[in-house]
């Protein structure tokens, strides 16, 4: 007959599982020393630990002897199910028979008042498991239990550390370099690195046309050189860009998919986050794995963490570029305006110098040609200071913009004959009712520059239109001329930009754009052929 309590040699082998316990602290090696023991201990042919997953309220194996080939990794037995389930349930030891392990003794691990997992044993022979062999396993899974806890804080505080230490190998690289061409190229490999990816790829959100524009990949680099633009909102990208949260594809097969590069690398799962500063979406980076793999809660947390570390330093590398271009523009402001000044200016000096020192001397028509000259270039010069004025109200934004209800017709008729040289033929298609609420000075500003633009540098007829569309104003102005030359039109709008040999300050189209925006419209060049053609487009109700 079976004592009731456990005899010395049980106890002293329980003291051997204690210490094994107290003497590893990596869960793996410690559950790996435990059910050793454990199955020593009781003198039994199998030993299994299931910890529970507190999400899931379920039980998930963790370790086996003796039975590792019917308990395999990836089960899970909800709790009050089944033989394991209902021991942690129940929290108390449970006997059980069946087929195969003939008899079975399962413990429920509990650290304060928590039950944490189930440690059960088995006998391939009949076997009535002893008073003494119930509570002898419930002593060594109080042991067990209070080591598992302690295990996996280790593991925690490690592998929280691990992903601090990565997170900041990235801060580290992130905050090298200002210049994003620089820093892309470093940064990717690193992050895919960190989460053990075959792919990384971050696009930046093109605000014109809604599109995320791919600007750097590794083991997708098919994504830069092909120019993948992904519409806001559209696929995997466009979704992430436009909930502004992570997104995970288990299986890319079975999800929308706009970039086919994906498909054709043989990408099978993805975890994408969006890169957001001020929460506003200016991109996304996302990591994928030609083999299938589900991405956890951590791996979702430690990209996003990388994410913003990510976006900041994007954003200051724009700062840092714009700061760069506006030093660069602020240079090149000085010295093209002071040249612009100074050759109008010299012009009205020489003449009237000329007049005042020599009047006497030269002939009238001399004289009246001198003073001709001097009072074109003198109005040339108002005109250039004017537009400088304007400038500097656009950088301050204080342009004030007051609609009031207006004809259009008389207003652009009026405009045009100001700014457009006497003689010069000219075609008003105007509605004689249509109406708009507008600021006429901004309709000034901007119609007359482009009018004037017209009549330099283009061919009659002059063509001024207007139209209601789409609950907008749209006036156009357009010439026979030869159009914008190709390699301006992409820096049209920039200021000082005049093309080969063209007249002019180079300030014209800027300012009227910028006018035309302070109104909540906008100016755009129509790339038609047959001449320069522009549309200022303006809302019918007036400014917004």
């Amino acid at each position: 007959m079976r004592s009731l309590r456990p005899d010395a040699r049980q106890l002293g082998r329980l003291q051997e599982l204690t210490d094994a316990a107290l003497g590893h602290l990596e869960l793996e090696q410690l559950l790996g020393a435990l059910l050793e023991r454990t199955r020593t201990l009781l003198d039994v042919d199998t030993c299994a630990i299931l910890l529970l997953d507190a999400e899931s309220n379920e039980l998930v194996p963790r370790a086996a002897v003796g039975i590792e080939e019917k308990i395999g990794r990836g089960a899970r037995i909800p709790l009050g199910k089944g033989f394991a389930g209902r021991v942690a349930a129940e929290r108390r030891p449970v006997v059980l028979r069946e087929e195969g392990i003939r008899s079975l003794l399962g413990v429920p691990l509990v650290v304060d008042g928590d039950v944490v997992g189930v440690l059960h044993v088995g006998s391939l022979d009949r076997r009535d498991f002893a008073p003494n062999e119930i509570e002898l396993l419930q002593l060594a899974a109080d042991r067990a239990a209070v080591a598992i806890v302690h295990a996996r804080v280790f593991e925690a505080e490690r592998a929280a550390r691990a992903k601090l230490e990565r997170v900041q190998a990235v801060t580290d690289i992130a905050l090298a370099h200002l210049d994003l061409d620089e820093l892309l190229p470093v940064l990717l490999p690193r992050i895919r690195d960190i989460l053990s990816t075959d792919t990384c790829a971050l696009l930046l959100l093109d605000e014109e046309h809604d599109e995320l524009v791919a600007r750097a990949a590794v083991g997708i680099e098919e994504e830069v050189e092909h120019g993948v633009r992904i519409p806001l909102g559209k696929g995997f990208a466009g979704r992430v860009a436009a909930t502004g949260r992570p997104v995970v594809l288990d299986d890319v097969a079975e999800a929308e998919i706009v970039n086919p590069i994906l498909v054709e690398k043989g990408i099978r799962s993805m975890l994408g986050v969006p890169l957001l500063v001020q929460a506003r979406a200016i991109g996304v980076l996302h990591v994928g794995t030609l083999t299938p793999r589900q991405f956890s809660q951590d791996d979702e947390e430690l990209l996003q963490l990388v994410a913003e570390r990510v976006a900041v330093a994007i954003e200051r590398g724009r700062l840092h570029e714009e700061l760069v271009l506006l030093d660069e523009l602020r240079t090149n402001f000085v010295g093209i305006a002071s040249h612009e000044l100074r050759t109008p200016a010299a012009s009205v000096y020489g003449a009237i110098a000329t007049v005042v020192e020599r009047g006497a001397e030269l002939p009238s028509d001399t004289r009246e040609a001198l003073l001709q000259i001097a009072y074109e270039q003198a109005d040339r010069l108002s005109r250039l200071l004017d537009q400088l004025l304007d400038l500097s109200r656009l950088d301050s934004r204080r342009i004030r913009v007051s609609p009031k209800p207006i004809v259009l017709q008389r207003v652009l008729a009026k405009i045009a004959h100001d700014a457009v040289p006497p003689g010069t033929p000219l075609e008003l298609d105007v509605p004689d009712d249509l109406a708009v609420i507008a600021d006429p000075l901004v309709l000034d500003r901007v119609v007359s520059n482009l009018l004037v633009n017209a009549a330099r540098h283009g061919r009659p007829p002059i063509v001024l239109a207007a139209e209601q569309r789409d609950r907008h104003i749209r006036i156009s102005v357009a010439d026979q001329g030869e159009g914008v030359p190709a390699d301006v039109r992409p820096r049209l709008f920039e200021r000082f930009e005049r093309g080969v040999d063209a007249p002019g300050s180079g300030l014209g189209l800027v300012i009227a754009r910028a006018y035309a925006r302070a109104h909540g419209g906008d100016l755009v060049y129509d790339d038609a052929d047959g001449g320069a053609r522009f549309e200022v487009v303006i809302p019918r109700g007036g400014a917004t």
